[in-house]
């Protein structure tokens, strides 16, 4: 194909999955001291923004929207980027990679929606797919990082 530079969506890319590190890392911390006032009720507050549960929570699920949003931008940037720039997909195991964090991402967020205290299911699971997440973004950290060095000039 004879298109434009794809220089600026890999910009892009390169903030979104930053971005994405960044807010899986905010999460995590959020998380466990979610667990911790939940385990232990005499714990002190060590966040400046949590006065209460609710103001943790409430952020929690903020970075988490912002996470599935990010994480959805970059499957839509690697697609039309790889599609316009080869013809197809397919071309490393960074697809592979990025498709299972983007299924990860999903069902973390959508097991999140149902944690209840009827449904003991649910927060185990995420748990469990945020710790399994943790390796995919490792995965998708060094494929990304070869495929970035194809479109280097």
């Amino acid at each position: 194909m004879n298109l434009p530079s794809f220089l600026w969506l890999w910009k892009i890319a390169a903030w979104s999955m930053g971005l994405s590190l960044l807010a899986y890392l905010l999460l995590a911390l959020t998380g466990v001291w979610m667990w911790q006032r939940r385990n232990l009720q005499n714990l002190p507050s060590f966040l400046p923004f949590a006065g209460g549960l609710g103001g943790v929570r409430s952020f929690h699920y903020t970075m988490g929207i912002s996470m599935v949003s990010l994480v959805l931008l970059l499957l839509a940037i690697g697609i039309v980027g790889t599609l316009g720039h080869f013809g197809s997909l397919g071309h490393s195991s960074h697809l592979t990679a990025g498709l299972i964090v983007v299924v990860l991402v999903l069902v973390s967020a959508l097991s999140a929606t149902q944690i209840r205290a009827r449904r003991r299911w649910a927060r185990p699971l995420h748990i469990s797919v945020n710790i399994i997440l943790f390796v995919g973004f490792a995965w998708v950290s060094l494929t990304g990082w070869s495929v970035v060095q194809k479109y280097l000039p």
